[in-house]
């Protein structure tokens, strides 16, 4: 496992570059543990239905990448291990803030990133209700 940040009874890490493992205590969640592969784009996602539907003040992704995508670099590109690494822990960071937040943890979009095995962006924005 990659480092874990924990947040008012919320852990979540990073396993390897694709796979997020989800821990809490917290009553809003209905899951009290999941496992869950997610993309940058995943991230993308959250962040901006975010933005869109809350009063979040969502922090920053990691930058996209894009030089580290181009030919004859003279290193592994953005399949570099220290760059895996950076990218891991910049993005643990973000979704622990995301997740930390009082306001978010009541977004349905929220919910369906760290706990559905499969994220519906058709679905309808909502808040959950604490049971």
């Amino acid at each position: 496992l990659g480092s874990c940040f924990c947040l008012s009874k919320l852990q979540i890490c990073l396993i390897n570059s694709s796979c997020s493992c989800f821990q809490t205590n917290l009553p809003i969640f209905k899951l009290k543990e999941s496992t869950v592969r997610r993309r940058y784009s995943d991230f993308e996602w959250l962040r901006n239905e975010l933005e869109r539907e809350s009063k979040v003040v969502v922090p920053p992704l990691p930058g996209k990448a894009l030089l580290r995508q181009l030919p004859f670099r003279g290193d592994d590109g953005i399949f570099d291990d220290s760059f895996i690494e950076e990218r891991k822990q910049a993005l643990e960071q973000f979704i622990n803030k995301v997740a930390g937040h009082p306001l978010a943890q009541n977004e349905r979009c929220l919910h369906m990133f760290l706990q559905d095995e499969v994220i519906d962006k058709n679905y309808t924005p909502s808040k959950i209700r604490h049971t």
